[in-house]
């Protein structure tokens, strides 16, 4: 049944482990969706070069046709990023099956990938609306497209599917070696043994895989583009941690060993064949992988920069003020960024200071009496298996009380359900204090929102309410799980990642959790708000002194921990964050900001007529939308309100 096709090594594989297991793993469907002899980037960039032939740019498109194209540009992002389809539980895309796929960075690929979606943009651009609803898609699917294409004049770095275009292949906190890993072992379903299989072709593949992350790594340093010094020493320290285990104590292997302990129909002969597959892979072709790819940033190192802002990188001006526009969605510049952070900074440092004395600390800056906090024991969970699992319990507490709480402000509930994990041993020191990964669209995985405790001080008990309803409830779960429920949308606005608004939507949660009363008879849990609040503040003020004013990686960790009295961990991990993603801390501030005068002035506005539950429908069930969007929804939503009064 093979005659008609040139076997890849992945199909190689497959006929290899079905000899043994005598099982099915490439039926003669999946193998027609495959493709093996063309390479899906290259044949999607095809597609969109033959749309763009057959529907050229005009302004008459039926509802049908840009439907259709908005579908081929959905399918252009998964087919080039297949690990991320699998995050949002999806295995086949348009007529190709994904799920035993791995995503391929390779600049002629990734060059490839851009210039579809640049091609969709274009196409999209072009398509006039003729009611409120196209008019917003278009708006939207034309923006979004051209958010993941990049910048047109850097060919650097790879498009991320929650940042667009990130600077740096290899770092400490994200890219390919590390989300690839980290997605399969968290989010590839393996309930039956086609899954199973999936699973070890997926390992099968990290020879390419980890090859074309590396060739591109390399590619970006022949121009001159090297991530900084203490990104790359981050990044060697991950690599070191991933290959510092026995393959079979290797999460990739534990995952794969307690997921198939439920598939059923799977015999006990036919799942050691697989567990020895899967120890084999890891250790013949994952950790030699591995291997090159650290030796390949060790090689680069005496030639990265000391430099620590996107300014010294090739035209990197010019990028940040990209990043500007597409992560901090502003039209500001960086010297007014930096002026509006330095300004939210006394405010809110001024409010702190009141609750700090009205409960009895009164001496030295409010940054240092916070510091002075985490040396309290009433306020840190043990440094023991034991504490940490007090802490997880009590954040799932502080799910389900807030979530009890908040009908009256929010008509919309999510259908996904929620899961608070820790974040793997193996990328913890790289991680943030809280991430977010969405549901599968079909609700067989959670959201989950994951919490650093690689340092049990940097999560003292008055900060972890905040954090809470800043992941879940009414943050980023709520969010993005209702926006993933809006079937109606087209698929690229249910994933829509925009940043400002996705965090800007966050951090404004922060608030209405205080409006809610959830600080109410807590004043250190408000402290702990207002400090979450002040650490964004102070984002705006690092990001732009590390992108724009060329401050040091030492000048922005002790403007920043002076400030909010964070512990040091922390405030490292936090600097190298934004080292390794200008802009990105720009989001949070500058999007609350528009969210809170966007209300602010609709109350104004309509007085009684203004419903809370209303505007947060409003806002939540279009969907992500850059910021310019959400203004004209809400004032249009505003006029429609008073007219109906008149």
């Amino acid at each position: 049944m093979f005659s008609n096709f040139t076997l890849n090594k992945q199909q190689k594989f497959c006929l290899s482990l079905l000899s043994g297991l005598v099982l099915i793993s490439c039926t003669d469907d999946q193998q027609s969706q495959q493709k093996p002899t063309a390479d899906p980037m290259t044949e999607e960039a095809q597609v969109g070069a033959d749309a763009h032939e057959h529907q050229a740019p005009t302004t008459v498109l039926s509802k049908n046709e840009i439907t259709s194209l908005y579908e081929l540009a959905s399918q252009s992002l998964f087919i080039g990023r297949p690990m991320s389809a699998t995050q949002f539980g999806l295995a086949t895309i348009g007529d190709q099956y994904v799920a035993n796929q791995i995503d391929n960075y390779s600049p002629e690929t990734e060059k490839a990938f851009r210039q579809t979606l640049r091609d969709y943009s274009d196409q999209i651009t072009a398509f006039v609306g003729v009611n409120d609803e196209q008019i917003e898609n278009q708006k939207v699917i034309a923006n979004i497209t051209r958010y993941y294409a990049g910048e047109p004049n850097f060919d650097i770095g790879y498009i991320d599917t929650w940042m667009g275009l990130s600077p740096y292949i290899i770092n400490q906190i994200n890219g390919p070696l590390i989300d690839v890993p980290r997605t399969l072992q968290t989010d590839h379903a393996i309930s039956n043994q086609q899954q199973a299989l999936d699973y070890v072709a997926r390992l099968a593949q990290f020879e390419e895989f980890v090859g074309s992350v590396v060739t591109k790594f390399e590619y970006d340093a022949k121009q001159g583009w090297l991530a900084p010094k203490v990104v790359l020493n981050g990044a060697v320290r991950y690599l070191d941690n991933f290959l510092s285990e026995d393959p079979k104590k290797h999460p990739l292997y534990l995952e794969f060993v307690k997921k198939t302990e439920k598939i059923t129909d799977l015999s006990r002969e036919e799942r050691n064949v697989l567990l020895m597959e899967v120890e084999s892979q890891i250790t013949e072709v994952v950790y030699p992988a591995f291997q090159k790819a650290r030796d390949a940033v060790k090689a680069k190192l005496e030639n990265a920069s000391d430099n620590h802002g996107i300014w010294s990188q090739p035209n990197g001006e010019a990028y940040y003020l990209d990043a500007i526009r597409q992560l901090g969605d502003s039209s500001l510049t960086a010297e007014q960024i930096h002026t509006v952070g330095l300004a939210e900074v006394d405010r809110i440092s001024a409010e702190m200071d009141n609750i700090l004395r009205a409960q009895g600390y009164k001496k030295g800056t409010v940054g240092a009496r916070m510091m002075a906090l985490l040396d309290e024991s009433r306020f840190i969970y043990p440094d023991s298996e034991k504490g940490r699992a007090k802490l997880l319990a009590d954040l799932n507490v502080y799910i389900e009380e807030i979530t009890k709480v908040m009908a009256p402000e929010f008509k919309t509930i999510p259908p996904y359900e929620v899961e608070v994990r820790a974040f793997p041993k193996e990328i913890q020191d790289g991680a943030p204090g809280g991430q977010y990964t969405p549901p599968a669209l079909d609700g067989s995985k959670p959201g989950i929102y994951w919490i650093n405790l690689r340092d049990m001080k940097a999560n003292p008990s008055f900060g972890l309410k905040t954090l809470t309803y800043h992941e879940a409830n009414p943050g980023h779960h709520w969010q993005i799980a209702i926006n993933l429920a809006q079937d109606s949308l087209p698929m690229l606005r249910r994933i829509a990642p925009y940043n400002a608004y996705v965090e800007g939507w966050a951090l404004y949660s922060e608030l209405v959790a205080k409006e809610l009363g959830m600080y109410k008879d807590d004043p250190f849990g408000d402290l702990g708000r207002l400090q979450a609040e002040l650490f964004r503040a102070v984002r705006l003020v690092v990001d732009t002194g590390l992108h724009h004013k060329r401050w040091t990686r030492e000048q922005a960790i002790e403007y920043m921990a002076k400030a909010t009295g964070t512990a040091e961990s922390d405030v490292i991990a936090e600097i190298e964050r934004y080292i390794a993603w200008p802009g990105q801390a720009l989001g949070y501030k500058l999007g609350m900001l528009t969210i809170v005068e966007l209300r602010n002035n609709a109350q104004a506005q309509l007085g009684e007529r203004f419903s809370r539950a209303e505007f947060h429908d409003l806002v939540l069930t279009g969907g992500a939308v850059p910021m310019t969007v959400l203004e004209e929804k809400v004032n249009a939503w505003v006029a429609s309100k008073k007219a109906n009064a008149e």
